[in-house]
């Protein structure tokens, strides 16, 4: 288990022809990191994820673990299964190509990190030889398959794509 204590982002100053694309962070944040592939869970590693279960239900923080609990979980999230490579959202089960299922899971595993359309090619298409405006499509019919009201994909001008901020992804692997 690792912890990590980040406080509120000091940001240098900046520089006329320099634009920077980071969200700033207003308020102290803790990322507790859990390896439960590692063995048997203890009772007491059990009563810590019982305590940030709670203190996320009360509001308190916010809660992002692969297999949180189905009292946290939000019905109306996107779930990612790994294994059936299918993805559901309520009870609706959203017919994705693979190509759209790998750049919905791509951008899941690597949340706040924008990514140009030729890095998406190399890493979700596995080649860089297409034409770049093949992701703009691709994100495109995404969205259209996931519902006018979920924002799950930000568009960074002149940059790439992005998981939102407000998305809510849980993969189960």
């Amino acid at each position: 288990m690792s912890v990590v204590a980040l406080g509120p982002r000091q940001h240098p100053p900046r520089h006329a022809n320099r634009v920077r694309l980071v969200r700033r962070r207003s308020q102290p944040t803790l990322t507790i990191t859990v390896d439960l592939a590692s063995g048997p869970v203890s009772p007491r590693l059990t009563r810590l994820l019982d305590l940030l279960g709670e203190i996320a239900e009360a509001g308190e923080a916010r809660l992002s673990r692969d297999d949180a609990p189905a009292a946290v979980a939000d019905p109306n999230a996107i779930r990612i299964l790994t294994g059936p490579r299918a993805v559901h959202q309520g009870d609706r089960t959203i017919p994705l190509t693979r190509i759209e299922y790998d750049l919905l899971l791509f951008l899941a595993e690597r949340p706040h990190r924008v990514f140009t359309r030729l890095q998406l090619l190399h890493s979700v298409w596995g080649y860089d030889h297409a034409v770049p405006r093949t992701v703009d499509v691709h994100v495109r019919r995404l969205r259209a398959k996931l519902g006018a009201g979920t924002s799950l994909l930000t568009t960074v001008h002149g940059v790439g794509y992005r998981l939102a901020d407000e998305a809510r992804v849980i993969i189960e692997r």
